[in-house]
């Protein structure tokens, strides 16, 4: 669910900005106008993204988990940290933040860069081992 919704939020996003450059180009603007516009507007968000690189650092990490990563809501998974035991379920995974409620009832809340950085093990879920058992006995 999760991924179809981000899906749908970039397809849009990809829809409005490819209709504006069609009406801007439509109603006349120079195409050399509206060059300098758009590399001033991603100049802009060039200095903002490197003043604020655990933002940029956190979006890049959730790309990463979204499309390369076994990683899926509902799994059962342990962040690896010598320092804390977060064991729990994944409840979603945002654009920045990796949620889970670990076996003690807490909900915390992760940035996705710690959980690339940390490394995750995905355990075993108790729905799968009677799906497996059941399989195993027909």
């Amino acid at each position: 669910m999760n991924n179809r919704k981000i899906i749908f939020y970039l397809s849009n996003l990809f829809f409005y900005g490819f209709a504006l450059v069609g009406i801007s180009l439509i109603w006349g603007m120079n195409l050399k106008d509206f060059s300098l516009f758009l590399s001033s507007t991603l100049a802009i968000l060039g200095v903002g993204f490197v003043a604020q690189w655990s933002i940029l650092s956190n979006l890049t990490a959730s790309v990463i988990l979204f499309f390369s990563h076994p990683l899926r809501l509902g799994d059962r998974i342990r962040v690896l940290d010598k320092d804390f035991d977060w064991t729990g379920k994944v409840e979603d995974i945002s654009g920045f933040y990796l949620f889970m409620r670990t076996d003690d009832g807490r909900r915390i809340t992760i940035p996705t860069n710690l959980v690339i950085q940390k490394g995750i093990e995905i355990l075993k879920n108790e729905e799968e081992d009677t799906d497996e058992e059941e399989f195993i006995e027909n």
